[in-house]
């Protein structure tokens, strides 16, 4: 995953735009410090198809293969790489840089940003594809960059979206046996539920209102 994401990085930041980072005195507080999450950013420009968005990111960002994509969607893998190739296209035509966004150009894009962070929990909650029933790496990494992206707009929605992964993640220790296999909910030992998280995510639910 680490090695894709280098390579989606220099990838854009190659495209032809003279203004790829901001200077260090424009960085600040109001822009996204996290690289992953700027790269998301980056590929969820408006000036991209919302599916496109969420597809490429998916692919180029957090390394899902076409085929996993294509069953979060519920369609056809030749459809999202069709998707994929067109937006490419798009940023190398249209210059689209990998850059900083500022807090008034972040607010366009968060729809789209919020749908993927979610797509790739689900993908750690329930795995589309592999021999395990779950993927903690990815539900891990979503959880993390939900909290960015909190602390970067601490919107109702972004606060939602993260209480709901806490709390789904706070039961990842009960929801399978040794051997991997699915644990029903009413079968589960409540001991084993985080109870960090939960508190965590109740307090969320709370601000969010």
């Amino acid at each position: 995953m680490a090695a894709r994401h280098d390579a989606s990085v220099a990838e854009i930041a190659k495209q032809p735009e003279p203004t790829t980072t901001l200077d260090s005195d424009e960085q600040n507080d109001e822009s996204v410090e996290d690289d992953r999450l700027r790269l998301i950013f980056t590929c969820c420009h408006p000036a991209l198809a919302p599916e496109a968005q969420v597809a490429m990111t998916l692919r180029e960002v957090c390394g899902l293969s076409t085929e996993e994509i294509a069953r979060a969607f519920l369609t056809k893998p030749a459809t999202v790489a069709k998707r994929i190739v067109r937006a490419k296209a798009k940023i190398r035509e249209a210059c689209i840089p990998y850059e900083v966004p500022l807090e008034k150009d972040l607010p366009d894009r968060l729809d789209a940003v919020l749908l993927v962070v979610y797509f790739v929990f689900n993908e750690g909650y329930s795995a589309s594809a592999g021999g395990s029933l779950t993927r903690h790496d990815f539900s891990g990494e979503a959880i993390r960059l939900g909290r960015v992206l909190m602390e970067l707009l601490p919107e109702p929605e972004a606060m939602g979206l993260l209480d709901l992964m806490l709390l789904q993640d706070s039961r990842r220790a009960a929801r399978t046996t040794s051997s991997g296999e699915l644990i029903l909910l009413e079968d589960q030992n409540r001991a084993l539920w985080s109870r960090d998280q939960i508190t965590e995510g109740v307090s969320l639910v709370l601000q969010a209102k």
